[in-house]
Parts: structure tokens; C-alpha cells; sequence
């Protein structure tokens, strides 16, 4: 190990002092007298490697302390080196545009298509615009805080807002501690949590279904009433069906790949919503025939294509697609079933609470709620349902897609008023 230094820390000549040692490095000009004296004034300085080897100093002036205060940071910074928990200040004065860039090169590998583009546009829309020339050592809580509460509107967009600025801020600690403490871990969603009407999440009633179903086109009855209706799957893997996922003697669907929108473009995604995603789909005799006629129609090939990320979709392979042989998207998904429930006099505006934005009601995703509520009648165990929908977790099933059934009220009346033939109606008992 090498010897340290005897003149650590030593005092540094300053051109106002009028010491002999400073007289000599810095003579006076013909300008100025400088009083002789003593003892210097100039600055002490501590100077130290970093653990990567790389030498620092700092100066400490007489007024803060000179020579103890030289040495006395120079041991907090050896015992922090010896001990690995030395923090550079200078990483911490990076801006934080400066660092997403490094942050997202890696997390965006992490997550899937959707998450991916969602968090990129949290970043750009309400996170760069506002803190991004910002360095990292100079953000607050007290101003994140404000900025959260006054700037960013709707429970849900505070909240993965939140989520996301202290991920990144989170990173920069594990990063060799360009910062001591997040400021984002305690900030606090202001905004009030969107609570919607049952009524507003109920499933269309059977009748309605009958008029939205009736209403679409002949080609579309076989994607939406025969085959959807009956088997509860999400838009993504419906379209992302293939002939080599079916098992004709068992008459399942294996689900093992979706279609996405990247930014508007098609995307095959390995991964569904969940790991549960991955499951086999028994087809009732209707959904059975709605996939026979679709490969009468299109005559998919059986071919086995990598499953897999990317852009190429083999459409060839595709079970479901769009009436002119296209894979199913968004727009022919969406289009030819709002234009049904208007014609059938079943759609209506309904205003996100969270966003204040106007938003259709039915949508196809609608199918999952009123399947899972029929099951749930049928006496179907929540676990059966569970794995049937591709949920991961049993509980959600219950209190997000189970709705109250058809007639429930007039149930509930008739067992009040005692019209049900089973008694003489409720009464208070002491």
C-alpha cells in the first residue's frame, strides 16, 4: 500500500495573503501594497482517490475551518472508501433527460410492447417537459409534490406517473448513489379515485347482445357472437389465433401468441397480459363451427412459425382475420361493432372518470364480463373460471367480471314483498 502523503492536507498560497511563502509565489505588482503578516490565509486543501483510482480535492477556507475542517473531511472520505459507500457528488449533476437515456436503455427490455410504449409516453408527455434539464441532486420533494398535484390530472395518471419517476430515481441510488435519497418515494396521489356506477360496468343484458349481434354483418357474427361470445377470449388472442394451436380431437385452443398495436403497427407478442394467458380454450359446438367455417374460408396453413416478438405475422398461418384476409386489428375490430350497437340502439357515451374523456359502451372486452357472470350461475368454480379466462389471480374474477345476474332485482323485490311464494316477505324481529 502506498505511503500517504506528510503534506495532506496542505495549505494552498493565495495572492491576498501577505505571508513570506505567498510573497514569494505571487509578488506584488506595482499596482498594489499587500500588508506583510505572519501566518497565511490561503485555503487548505484535501485531496483523496476515488475507488476507481481517480484523484479529488476539495479546498476548505479559513473562515469554514481550514485545517481541521481539511481533516476531518479527509477521514469521513477514507472511512467511506474503505467501506464502500463513497458517493461522487459530480454523478448527481447529470440532468435527468441525461439520465432516462442510460435508465431506459436497459428497462426497456423488461417489460412488454404495451407497458413499454405506455411509460414511454408518461415520460414524454408529463415527467421531460418538466423536470428533464433538471440535474438529479437538484430535485425536491416539496416541488414534485406540487408539480403532481396541480399538473398531472386523474388518479391513474398521478399514480403511474409516480411509479415511474421514482423507478428512475430509484436506479440512480443503485448506480452507485448519484443520489442519497429519492425524493419520489413518499409523493402522494391527490387526485380522487375514479369510482364508476355498477350500472356502467354491467355486461350488455341477452336481449341487448341479440340486437348488437343481429346488427353486424354476416362475416363478423362469426368472430363476435359465434366465436367470441362464446369463449371469453381478449381481442389480442383471438387475433392471434393459428390452426396450429387447435387440437381438433379435443377441440381446444391453445393460446400461446397475441397481436398488438406498437404505435399503430401489428406486433406479434409471445407473452399475453399474464403468464395465467397461457391456456387451452374449450370451444363449445358453436365457437367449434365458427372456427371450421373460418378455415373453409381462408384455408390457413398449419405451419409452425417461430412464436415470437416481431413484425412478421404469417398472416398464412392466421385463423381469424379481417373480411378481406388481413390479420385483425384494432380498426377492424372496433369499427364494424360500434357501428352494430349504434344501429341496434345499444351504444351510449359514458365519461371516463379519470380522464374526462367520452368513451363508447359496449365494447367486445365486455364478452369476458358477461361469460364469467354466466359461469359464476352455472355453479363453475372460481378456479375453473380462473383458468378458463387466463386471470391470474382467483379473487379478481369475483369482483371485477361477476355481475348481478338477469332479474335479480325483481328477485330481491319479490323476496320482500313475500310474492315469491316462499314466505310472508321480510319483516324486523326484535
Amino acid at each position: 500500500m502506498a505511503r500517504r502523503a506528510s503534506n495532506n492536507p496542505r495549505q494552498i498560497e493565495s495572492k491576498s495573503c501577505g505571508c513570506p511563502r505567498c510573497m514569494k509565489k505571487y509578488p506584488p505588482d506595482k499596482h498594489g501594497e499587500r500588508r506583510p503578516r505572519r501566518d497565511c490565509t490561503g485555503s487548505w486543501q484535501a485531496r483523496y482517490r476515488t475507488p476507481t483510482g481517480k484523484q479529488e480535492s476539495r479546498n476548505f477556507p479559513i473562515k469554514e475551518g481550514g485545517k481541521k475542517a481539511a481533516e476531518a473531511f479527509l477521514d469521513e472520505i477514507r472511512t467511506a472508501v474503505r467501506q464502500r459507500t463513497y458517493r461522487d457528488p459530480a454523478r448527481g449533476k447529470v440532468t435527468l433527460s441525461k439520465w432516462w437515456a442510460e435508465f431506459w436503455e436497459v428497462a426497456q427490455e423488461k417489460v412488454s410492447t404495451t407497458t413499454r410504449n405506455r411509460k414511454l409516453g408518461l415520460w414524454r408527455t408529463h415527467i421531460e417537459p418538466k423536470w428533464g434539464q433538471y440535474r438529479l441532486i437538484d430535485l425536491e420533494y416539496m416541488a414534485l409534490q406540487k408539480w403532481l398535484t396541480q399538473e398531472v390530472k386523474g388518479w391513474e395518471t398521478q399514480k403511474k406517473v409516480k411509479e415511474l419517476l421514482f423507478a428512475v430515481l430509484q436506479a440512480a441510488i443503485k448506480d452507485g448513489e448519484r443520489i442519497s435519497a429519492n425524493p419520489a418515494e413518499h409523493l402522494e396521489m391527490t387526485a380522487t379515485k375514479p369510482v364508476k356506477h355498477p350500472d356502467d360496468l354491467k355486461p350488455p343484458t341477452m336481449a341487448q347482445y341479440d340486437l348488437i349481434h343481429a346488427a353486424l354483418p354476416e362475416y363478423y357474427q362469426r368472430i363476435f357472437r359465434d366465436f367470441a361470445y362464446e369463449t371469453a377470449m381478449r381481442p389480442g388472442e383471438v387475433a392471434g389465433a393459428r390452426l396450429s394451436f387447435i387440437d381438433q380431437d379435443e377441440r381446444l385452443l391453445y393460446v400461446k401468441e397475441i397481436l398488438i398495436s406498437d404505435n399503430g403497427r401489428l406486433r406479434r407478442q409471445a407473452m399475453p397480459k399474464t403468464e395465467a394467458g397461457f391456456r387451452a380454450v374449450p370451444l363449445t359446438p358453436t365457437a367449434w363451427e365458427a372456427v371450421l367455417w373460418m378455415i373453409e374460408r381462408w384455408k390457413p396453413k398449419a405451419t409452425r412459425s417461430k412464436v415470437g416478438d416481431g413484425y412478421d405475422l404469417h398472416v398464412e398461418e392466421l385463423l381469424f382475420r379481417g373480411p378481406r384476409g388481413a390479420a385483425l386489428n384494432i380498426n377492424n375490430i372496433r369499427r364494424p361493432w360500434r357501428r352494430a350497437c349504434v344501429q341496434a340502439g345499444v351504444a351510449r357515451m359514458v365519461e371516463n372518470p379519470e380522464t374526462g374523456r367520452p368513451e363508447w359502451w359496449p365494447r367486445p372486452y365486455e364478452y369476458r364480463h358477461d361469460v364469467t357472470s354466466r359461469l359464476h350461475l352455472r355453479g363453475v368454480s372460481e378456479r375453473d373460471t380462473q383458468a378458463f379466462l387466463g386471470q391470474k389471480r382467483g379473487g379478481k374474477v369475483t369482483w371485477i367480471y361477476t355481475h348481478e345476474s338477469e332479474g335479480a332485482r325483481e328477485n330481491v323485490r319479490a323476496a320482500l314483498t313475500g310474492t315469491d311464494g316462499k314466505g310472508s316477505g321480510l319483516r324486523v324481529v326484535e
